[in-house]
């Protein structure tokens, strides 16, 4: 490759074929940003990990799943090659080569036509940042430079101050909000940046994941509902295993760690095991949803108090240790987490017990996001409402009168 640096640009990939040859980790950090680009995204690979999966599950990106073929980067305005079968990478490589598809390759940069930069993001700004020495791509100076200009842009300063972070080998439990990257605390964004491995969960916020060095360990551990998912045992063992070789572990939390999170049980193991642990606190989604559409969990006149309970189990269920007849006689806002698959049955218990049929119901699918949506019912036609409008989890309920206070929904 030649001595001069890489030019700068900007890709406007909104509509345009992006080819992804590969499922793994790679993937799974650089496919939220093609989503948000508007890409229309084709991953090639036999194989991916939970998270990139959810995300063919949900449509956001079309999956083939076979190894990479002649042929497969047709019509593609970008393609990033990844996969663990070097072979395959040079074959591709060569096809984007020769039709002159600008093409990152995550095993030899030397051998790509173009590289990610380390991004971030400020008051409506991307903050892109590439080394000029071709032969000096230090992963972590790049992102020093990155996080320095964004933390300038935050406090108004624009200060580059050099880049000399002191990492606490341990674990921090952080509580990543309900989904958009904004809403992760001050704090759990800088432990996040200074992280050597990173255990994330598949409703934590995403974007974030794109944001670290290449040379951050990210392991995926995300629990799909009724799909693959790694055992709390081994995330458990995990953190231990990477902390106690003195690396600094963030666990990646969607919402608030203690909430309906098993957080707890990663502290008391990690107490257990005499490694060091730093809780941050989230945004819950139980406030966080309903406030981004418009809902008050609590308003005056209308609702002195909200529970928050979680639907995983029914009603119906042995397991259940939730008291539907009590929550049917209280006068507030329920926010149900986790309910989507059991609403029929949670709609029913609370109609038994005394909670009118004609209840407003909010459901917030995705609730922050880019694919925010909001759909509305009654306790009487909720579970009818969920199959027709085709109502997918993660998605936060919301039960009572609050749901009418706000402005009127716009879709």
């Amino acid at each position: 490759m030649a001595e001069h640096p890489a030019y700068p640009v900007g890709l406007r990939l909104s509509g345009r074929r992006a080819v992804v040859v590969g499922g793994g980790q790679v993937a799974q950090r650089r496919l939220p940003a093609l989503i948000a680009a508007g890409a229309d995204i084709v991953l090639i690979s036999p194989e991916a990990t939970p998270s990139v999966e959810a995300m063919a599950d949900a449509g956001e990106i079309a999956w083939v799943r076979r190894g990479y073929q002649d042929g497969d980067l047709a019509g593609a305005w970008y393609a990033l090659v990844a996969s663990s079968d070097a072979d395959a990478n040079t074959r591709a490589s060569a096809e984007a080569e020769r039709h002159r598809v600008w093409c990152v390759r995550s095993d030899d940069a030397d051998e790509a036509t173009a590289w990610t930069p380390a991004t971030g993001h400020s008051e409506g700004v991307t903050v892109a940042v590439l080394t000029r020495n071709p032969h000096d791509r230090d992963p972590r100076h790049v992102a020093a430079v990155r996080d320095a200009i964004v933390a300038g842009l935050h406090d108004g300063t624009l200060v580059v101050p050099q880049h000399d972070r002191a990492r606490t080998p341990g674990v921090a439990l952080v509580g990543g909000g309900p989904g958009d990257p904004d809403l992760i605390t001050v704090r759990g964004r800088r432990l996040l940046a200074e992280a050597d491995v990173v255990i994330a969960d598949r409703l934590g916020p995403r974007d974030l994941l794109a944001e670290l060095p290449s040379h951050v360990e990210v392991i995926d551990a995300a629990k799909i509902p009724y799909g693959r998912y790694m055992a709390q045992e081994a995330i458990n063992a995990a953190l231990i295993e990477h902390a106690a070789q003195g690396k600094a572990v963030v666990r990646l939390k969607g919402g608030d760690p203690f909430v309906f999170g098993r957080g707890m049980e990663e502290v008391q193991a990690l107490a257990e095991a005499g490694i060091p642990c730093t809780v941050v606190p989230g945004i819950s989604s139980s406030i966080s949803v309903p406030g981004a559409v418009g809902i008050p969990v609590t308003h005056r006149g209308v609702a002195h108090e909200f529970t928050v309970v979680s639907g995983h189990v029914a009603p119906d269920d042995e397991r259940s240790l939730v008291d539907w007849a009590a929550l049917a006689r209280l006068t507030g806002t329920l926010v149900i987490l986790m309910g989507v698959d059991k609403i029929d049955k949670i709609a029913e218990a609370l109609v038994a017990h005394g909670r009118p049929p004609q209840t407003p119901v909010a459901l917030v699918q995705e609730g922050t996001t880019a694919a925010q949506r909001r759909v509305d019912a009654t306790l009487a036609t909720v579970a009818e409402t969920v199959r027709t409008e085709d109502v997918r989890p993660p998605a936060v309920i919301i039960v009572g009168e609050v749901v009418r206070v706000g402005p009127e929904p716009t879709a």
